[in-house]
């Protein structure tokens, strides 16, 4: 007899993590209905949808779950204690150390996950474009900051300035996904470091 419900035991909290883990490594569009059902144990689709409504909303939840937790590294763009040159410098280290690391999936859930998609998966791609939206505009604040308090040149492009930063902060995830080392990735952010340094008022 084909299996209709959930398994004895199933656990919800367990089943968020598998499928956070299976968007990350697969993207939005990789991971299929089918996939996600059989990380969960082989429930039925009618259980599937009774406990999370939709592919659409698990994923929100697994997002949720992905910046709790292993997106929780841009924390320093964050805190407004800390000098604006640490936040973004600190940032991109514990971004490079997180996703280089091969103990989970490499990459960005954020950057990796909803970037490609049928016009369906538009308010998916639109969650993950709001967070990478956020960082890029506090990484602008960042640099505005340290030119107004002296530390960067008056004469430095902002809006230049701030784009490579959050590229390099996307591109982490490119490189580390296909394997580029960790070392390496600090390296880069390392040559970024001496050009912040370069603007430095005189």
């Amino acid at each position: 007899m084909a299996r209709t419900g959930r398994p004895r035991g199933f656990d919800r909290d367990a089943a968020i993590e598998g499928a956070m883990r299976l968007f990350w490594h697969h993207g939005y569009d990789g991971t299929s209905l089918d996939r996600l059902r059989r990380g969960m144990g082989g429930i039925s689709s009618a259980s599937f949808y009774a406990a999370f409504g939709s592919k659409a909303a698990l994923y929100r939840e697994a997002l949720d779950r992905y910046l709790a937790s292993h997106g929780r590294v841009v924390a320093p763009l964050h805190d407004e204690s800390l000098p604006p040159r640490e936040r973004i410098f600190e940032t991109l280290k514990r971004s490079a150390r997180m996703q280089a690391d091969t103990t989970h999936p490499t990459g960005c859930l954020v950057t990796l996950s909803a970037l490609l998609g049928g016009d369906e998966d538009d308010a998916v791609r639109a969650l993950t474009a709001k967070e990478r939206a956020s960082n890029r505009n506090r990484i602008r604040r960042c640099v505005e900051q340290a030119v107004t308090a002296g530390e960067l040149s008056g004469l430095t492009n902002v809006e230049g300035l701030a784009s490579l930063l959050d590229g390099i902060l996307l591109g982490l995830s490119i490189q580390a996904r296909d394997g580029v080392p960790s070392q390496v990735l600090t390296a880069a952010i390392e040559t970024a470091d001496a050009l912040w340094n370069a603007n430095r008022a005189r």
